[in-house]
């Protein structure tokens, strides 16, 4: 009777109060104050950042870690967006409120971006989530800011816009939580960012600086000030022209765009070019797996079959009008290369009606050696899940399967569905600090979908002792970024890893 009543109390889902919730917010700023983030410094007994990297490649294609190596020691930056695992291990040390949401897990600013939704419009949010996994709030806020502060210096901004640009995305998901904290609970789960409300977002922060210049102009400013928020507004003004650029060239990117561009006609058939190592087909893949093309052609199409059944019954039966025509292995992002990715063609009524599907290995969650371990056992069902959790709206495609070898796991979805991204490297201060306010709006977003914003919010407060507290953390984090960069690229020199550069 006992354990049958365990069960039930577990089972329970609690319905605290307004009050209730409110309290729980400010009983854990009473126990870890704001300020508790500042002064980072790293623990004693740090691990060997080079031997965190090092123990994730023994899983990986052994023939693309040097890619890897390759692209992340292209600058401090890139080295970044490959350290999950580094900045995991980091994070196991720092004070949290107690306050869990489902974490994007590697929350820097190149994994926001634009993709379409199942009505063809385009959103503006989170897009991987190879490490998501329930957890504190504070894991994804300070990924994110550290990822503006080292982005900012890399792209060579002062100390002063540096730490604008830092503070302008914390400052952003304070500010987002606190509206999403008066907000209805169905009204959480409808916000948005797509296309028109962000282009309604560039115009109004535009008005608001031309406003700004012409007050100046009639201030006793003097001239340097004049010509200071002139500069501003042409900045600006490149800033959204490349933003709509950027939207424009989005659109472009769907299945048929990438079958010109991945493919070549052979026999009156198409089939995807190799471009080794980045993308080899199937048909030369003998030598990595020790499978030839007749075996593995029969392998995709049984993967496809299991596959399909995660999807929904409707999507199930769409998936169904479709045929397999190729398939390849195709290295992506940074922090990816090495694990298995590959793409699979297929057609519909004909050759003209392609869909590239992308497949993706799902290893374990850089968090899950400091975190409670996810209630989904099947890694790609761990991404799909979370993803779906915080993403405002998802791919209509998006599903997981075991691979041959069972003791990996794989997720699915479209490779190109509309996606674009932000250029990082070619941001002006004023470009990305508008561009950390709608990260910091798009997370806080997301974390309001599963965690409490209710509670978050009176945590963080009304002042600004959070983002500054957050602020002092990411510049200190970034310090040992630069660090751990250099003892990586030093690692490769002396010849104790192996690095393929322009790949």
């Amino acid at each position: 009777m006992a354990v049958k009543e365990a069960v039930k109390a577990a089972l329970e889902i609690g319905h605290p109060s307004l009050a209730d919730r409110r309290a729980e917010g400010r009983d854990a700023r009473d126990r870890v104050p704001p300020s508790s983030h500042s002064g980072w410094r790293p623990a004693q007994g740090r691990p060997d950042p080079v031997a965190l990297l090092e123990e994730q490649n023994k899983t990986r294609e052994q023939d693309l870690v040097p890619v890897r190596h390759g692209r992340m020691m292209v600058s401090p930056f890139t080295f970044y967006r490959g350290a999950a695992k580094i900045m995991a291990a980091d994070l196991k040390d720092t004070p949290v409120a107690g306050l869990d949401a489902q974490l994007c897990g590697d929350a820097h600013l190149s994994n926001f971006g634009m993709f379409a939704s199942p009505e063809r419009h385009l959103m503006f949010d989170l897009n991987d989530f190879d490490e998501t996994l329930p957890g504190p709030f504070e894991y994804d806020v300070k990924r994110m800011v550290a990822s503006f502060t080292i982005a900012a210096r890399n792209n060579g901004f002062g100390k002063a816009d540096t730490r604008a640009v830092a503070l302008a995305s914390v400052a952003a998901y304070q500010e987002a939580m606190r509206d999403f904290a008066q907000m209805s609970t169905m009204d959480i789960w409808y916000a948005h960012q797509d296309e028109d409300s962000l282009r309604t977002m560039i115009q109004g922060a535009m008005a608001g600086l031309s406003t700004e210049v012409k007050k100046d102009t009639k201030s006793k400013a003097g001239k340097k000030k004049e010509k200071q928020d002139t500069n501003e507004e042409k900045e600006a003004k490149k800033a959204v022209k490349r933003a709509q650029k950027n939207v424009e060239k989005a659109h472009t990117r769907d299945s048929v765009q990438a079958l010109s561009k991945l493919c070549e006609v052979v026999n009156g058939q198409y089939r995807i070019v190799s471009q080794p190592p980045v993308i080899v087909p199937a048909r030369d893949l003998l030598t990595t797996y020790g499978m030839s093309p007749d075996e593995i052609m029969p392998t995709i199409h049984e993967q496809l079959r299991a596959y399909r059944a995660t999807l929904q019954y409707d999507r199930r039966l769409l998936l169904e009008k479709f045929e397999v025509v190729d398939a390849a292995r195709k290295v992506v992002g940074v922090g990816s290369v090495g694990t298995r990715a590959f793409i699979v063609l297929l057609q519909g009524r004909d050759e003209h009606d392609p869909l590239f599907l992308q497949v993706k290995e799902a290893t374990a969650s850089v968090l899950e050696a400091y975190l409670p371990n996810s209630r989904f056992r099947q890694h790609g069902e761990r991404v799909v899940q979370g993803q779906r959790m915080m993403q405002a709206v998802s791919d209509i495609y998006l599903g997981w399967t075991k691979g041959r070898d069972v003791s990996r796991n794989f997720y699915w979805r479209q490779l190109r569905d509309m996606k674009g991204s932000a250029l990082v490297e070619t941001m002006a201060p004023l470009a990305m600090t508008y561009y950390g306010r709608l990260c910091g709006w798009t997370l806080a977003r997301a974390h309001a979908r599963s965690g409490d914003p209710v509670a978050i919010a009176e945590y963080l407060g009304s002042s600004d002792a959070f983002d500054q507290s957050i602020v002092d953390f990411c510049e200190r984090y970034a310090d040992q970024n630069q660090k751990d960069y250099d003892e990586f690229v030093g690692a490769i020199r002396a010849g104790r890893l192996e690095a393929v550069e322009g790949v």
